[in-house]
């Protein structure tokens, strides 16, 4: 494999699937079955999942909430999908474990870099929930976090387009896709990958990112093999 070690960031929307709100069982079940697949192909696998599919802290402020509080409700909203995910590994036999930024056992330990760590050496699926535990932190600026912390070689980041376009592929039919582009470029030319604290972070730190469509079931393990999907985003 081309990777040891990686950070999967999942978008709660892309886990609401079909039903575009809530929990989509069909595709808790396909990322389930591809992510056991890669596990055993010897990937460690660190994964952040974001909320939005049931509360997102920064659309809650303009309906009046807190944003502390709102964020607060979007991180409590990224456990609800991480233990999904664990659950659904768990009955088709893939070890897992979750992680908390925030103390709440016994929903998950408290996360430790190197309680992280070992548990992916030891072959478990570590999910990594309730983003940084902080406000005004998004979930793409948690996985940059989490993904520099347990030493991955890569943040993988697996949403419903094929790679990172010269603009809006849903808005904009001419836009064309990039195999391969540098954070510089990714700056210059105002392309929103992620938050611009989690782009800065990977490059600051080193740290490649590889934007892959994920709902498309198989590509997990073709991205991983390094097969030339997506788009990589480097220094």
């Amino acid at each position: 494999m081309k990777y040891n070690r990686i950070l999967l960031k999942l978008s709660g929307e892309s886990l609401a699937g079909e039903k575009k709100t809530g929990i989509d069982e069909i595709r808790l079940e396909e990322y389930a079955t591809q992510l056991k697949e890669v596990a055993r192909m010897g990937v460690q696998i660190g994964i952040v999942i974001g909320g939005g599919n049931i509360f997102r802290g920064l659309s809650g402020t303009q309906k009046g909430f807190d944003r502390v509080k709102g964020d607060q409700m979007g991180m409590l909203a990224t456990v609800v999908n991480s233990l999904a995910l664990s659950s659904a590994l768990s009955a088709i036999g893939q070890k897992n474990r979750v992680y908390t930024s925030i103390r709440m056992e016994p929903v998950g330990e408290l996360y430790s870099k190197w309680k992280a760590i070992e548990s992916m050496q030891n072959g478990e699926i570590a999910i990594l929930a309730g983003g940084t535990g902080l406000p005004f932190f998004t979930t793409d600026t948690t996985s940059a976090l989490r993904g520099i912390e347990i030493e991955a070689d890569a943040m993988f980041k697996g949403t419903r387009v094929d790679g990172v376009y010269t603009a809006d592929p849903e808005k904009d039919p001419s836009a064309t896709k990039f195999d391969t582009i540098s954070f510089d470029e990714v700056y210059d030319r105002g392309l929103e990958i992620m938050d611009l604290t989690a782009t800065t972070m990977c490059k600051q730190n080193n740290l490649p990112i590889v934007v892959f469509d994920m709902d498309t079931y198989g590509n997990l393990k073709k991205v991983l093999s390094g097969e030339n999907i997506g788009t990589l985003v480097h220094v």
